[in-house]
């Protein structure tokens, strides 16, 4: 797959509707094993395994939690305009994988 068309695998597990206004974190209970093709994500608790299958998406999962959104985390890993609907499409995938939660702001 080309980094125009970033995916994770596991589409179709239930998790939180996917806001990309909101502020999102990889999950507390994952982890990430880089590898050449991007990275490997595995979640402790549900056993789910998904391949990053970009290393510009490996960055923008592990740069969520620094920025106030999906958006704002996009442009600052200075991903391309015309690829941000498939980075997008590609977080909310993981969302449904619960690969990424929702992080709450300090009150």
């Amino acid at each position: 797959m080309t980094t125009a068309e970033p995916a994770a695998v596991d589409q179709d597990a239930p998790g939180a509707a996917f806001d990309p206004e909101l502020p999102w974190q990889r999950a507390r209970s994952v982890a990430m094993r880089p590898e050449p093709f991007g990275a490997l994500v595995y979640h402790f608790g549900n056993r789910k395994l998904s391949f990053l299958k970009s290393k510009l998406l490996v960055s923008v999962v592990e740069s969520l939690e620094q920025h106030p959104s999906v958006h704002a985390t996009l442009e600052a890993c200075a991903v391309p305009e015309a690829q941000r609907p498939a980075y997008v499409k590609a977080l909310a995938d993981l969302s449904r994988s619960q690969m990424i939660e929702l992080r709450e702001l300090p009150a």
